[in-house]
């Protein structure tokens, strides 16, 4: 792991999203970090899907970790989610995602 990222394993942090096609997923944090280098927090996420490879789909966001809620009845966590726009985010997002994957 890099010095400016603090990576944060969450396990079973379950949470629906609406796909772009309208249609309600829900997902499954793998994990969170924080970069210094951007300022921002990042969640990294799946909804358990495969592609034609057999590799588990994986997805990240921007996101505001003081402003996630959970819903204890559901089991289901509230946050909002922003999509990442620069290439220099998505680079460090593809950096701890290798680490991870080590």
């Amino acid at each position: 792991m890099t010095d400016s990222n603090k990576t944060k394993f969450q396990q079973n942090i379950h949470f629906n999203a609406i796909t772009p096609e309208g249609m309600l997923v829900e997902c499954e944090t793998l994990f969170t970090f924080e970069s210094t280098e951007t300022g921002r927090s990042y969640i990294v996420y799946t909804d358990n899907t495969t592609d034609e490879d057999g590799n588990t789909t994986v997805y990240a966001s921007i996101y505001d970790p003081a402003a996630v809620e959970f819903n204890e009845s559901s089991g289901l966590a509230a946050l909002s989610l922003i999509p990442i726009e620069t290439e220099d985010e998505w680079l460090i997002v593809e950096q701890i995602l290798q680490e991870a994957a080590e």
